[in-house]
């Protein structure tokens, strides 16, 4: 077991549990520790590219859930009460009149800190989401990957 190493799984694509893995990445990426945030599900909205990228070769229900889920981190809703849409930018609002870093700005500053980012391949596929849609400098592995990192490292959260 590393004493530096913490794995993280983002399940989750609710703003408020994306920034909480964002913050406890880049506390220990700060006290020098190694990071991995394994995205799977919903977690993977957050490495989607904002933009519309074509892909060809999708089911239906792929092109469903592309069309139905988040690109990136500027369009996540809260866990609770969201209330409509508005409970998001209220968050934002809270955040920054606190002295706070966005979403944005955490989530820069976790890939300036090498925190690593792994975007799961199986439920890539499941989603139909390709390389293409993801944005640049992730590393794609499956469960396996991310269980060997794990087994290694002496803090490991699912969020």
């Amino acid at each position: 077991m590393d004493t530096t190493k913490k794995t993280i799984i983002l399940f989750s694509g609710d703003f408020d549990r994306v920034m909480a893995a964002l913050i406890i990445a880049n506390g220990a990426a700060a006290m020098g520790d190694d990071v991995t945030i394994f995205c799977t599900f919903w977690g993977l909205n957050i490495l989607r590219k904002p933009e519309k990228v074509q892909s060809n070769g999708k089911s239906t229900l792929q092109k469903m859930f592309g069309g139905m889920m988040p690109k990136g981190t500027r369009k996540l809703g809260l866990s609770k009460m969201n209330m409509a849409g508005i409970g998001a930018p209220m968050m934002r609002k809270a955040c920054k009149a606190a002295g706070g870093m966005s979403l944005e700005e955490l989530f820069a500053s976790a890939r300036e800190n090498d925190v690593k980012f792994v975007a799961c391949t199986l439920s890539m596929d499941i989603l139909g989401f390709t390389k293409e849609e993801m944005i640049d400098g992730l590393d794609y592995a499956g469960v396996a990957a991310y269980l060997g990192e794990a087994d290694e490292a002496n803090v490991n959260l699912f969020i």
